[in-house]
């Protein structure tokens, strides 16, 4: 454990940092957009450009992991390190030009397709599901899942980019059930070595978040951009992956398949909202007859603004959900079923209260007016 803590601490330094130098040259250069669309949620310019730091977070936590002789096994074999970092690196690229000068949707879509292409090629895919060993199917049945679950799940965050910390938040507390999850899973399957490329990943991606966070936060300084949406979820994306392909269900000791399906089920329960949100778009832009990328004021995130949440109030509304969901799932590895529904019902009572406060408090105040 000292090590992925280590590991969340330098990708925390990192990119606090890296965010810091990135937002004071974006304000000097005045590398940001001059004009507020209707759909912002900030009334200032402000840079967007926060994904850069993000990444340079990234990179330097893998340049030193791998000469630390615990990530010895994770590094054993570069070749899917090298496809992820060159999958991130599109994606930070390809969101950084939309940011600055907001690209076609269907070049950014050919971007995103690219990264997750080059991620499934050098064998960073689903490669088989861990119920009872079954495969997906051949190279290329496994390299279209596999792409298609990335660019879903990059999109899905990115949808969701539109409030100071929103992003960044679900996605530390998301990730850090999916670390706890791949770290009891190693310890459960290889008792002598707990050291795996999904748990490094999700260790760095936490300090990534976190380190971004402070800046990120309510009133923003700087957003994180495309870039820095998509890199967070082809990240997610990848972890998962990595995690699904390698466990075999006879080292489980449970003698049910929840252990084994978990790696499937967590990436989905994390991003509920998200998906959610990316699917209702989808659908309503198609409806209206417009592209399914083009941009409105009408994710979940925009309604709970309108529903009468505050800006913080409506962030907050995805992170109950987010711990909720997911950490529901984490008990199902963890304890009896029992104790699971309990903390399930306890917690999605109070999530779906928090919801839905500001319809009670708007029924509160017509009643007295009533009763005056």
């Amino acid at each position: 454990m000292r090590a992925y803590l280590l590991l969340m601490g330098i990708a925390f330094v990192v990119t606090y940092l890296a965010t810091y130098l990135v937002r004071r040259a974006a304000v000097k250069y005045e590398i940001y957009p001059k004009n507020i669309r209707s759909r912002d949620s900030h009334s200032t310019p402000t840079p967007r450009i926060g994904g850069i730091a993000m990444f340079l977070g990234f990179l330097v936590s893998l340049a030193i992991a791998a000469p630390i002789g615990w990530f010895d096994v994770v590094f054993a074999d570069p070749g899917p390190i090298i496809a992820i970092a060159v999958a991130a690196l599109i994606v930070m690229v390809v969101g950084f030009l939309d940011d600055i000068y907001d690209l076609d949707w269907t070049l950014k879509l050919a971007g995103q397709f690219l990264a997750a292409g080059v991620l499934a090629w050098n064998g960073v895919q689903i490669v088989s599901l861990p119920i009872f060993g079954l495969t997906v199917g051949s190279f290329g049945v496994s390299f279209v899942v596999t792409v298609f679950l990335a660019v879903l799940i990059m999109n899905a965050v990115n949808f969701i980019d539109g409030l100071d910390g929103l992003v960044a938040g679900v996605v530390l507390i998301g990730t850090a059930v999916f670390f706890t999850y791949s770290y009891l899973l190693a310890q459960q399957i290889s008792p002598t070595n707990y050291f795996n490329l999904a748990t490094m990943l999700s260790a760095i991606v936490i300090g990534m978040c976190a380190g971004f966070l402070p800046h990120n936060w309510h009133v923003a300084k700087i957003f994180m951009g495309d870039s820095g949406a998509m890199l967070l979820g082809l990240l997610m994306t990848t972890s998962a992956l990595t995690v699904t392909g390698q466990i075999d269900p006879a080292a489980l000791n449970r003698d049910d398949l929840v252990p084994a399906v978990l790696p499937l089920i967590l990436p989905i329960s994390i991003l509920i909202l998200p998906l959610l949100d990316f699917a209702l778009a989808v659908v309503r832009r198609l409806a209206a007859g417009k592209s399914p990328f083009a941009a409105d004021r009408k994710h979940l995130h925009h309604r709970l603004q309108d529903f009468g949440h505050s800006h913080l109030g409506s962030v907050l509304v995805f992170y109950f959900w987010s711990i909720s969901v997911s950490v529901s799932c984490l008990l199902l590895f963890l304890t009896d079923l029992g104790w699971v529904i309990l903390f399930a019902i306890l917690s999605i009572s109070a999530s779906l209260t928090y919801t839905a406060w500001p319809a009670v408090i708007k029924f509160s105040k017509r009643k007295k007016a009533l009763n005056v």
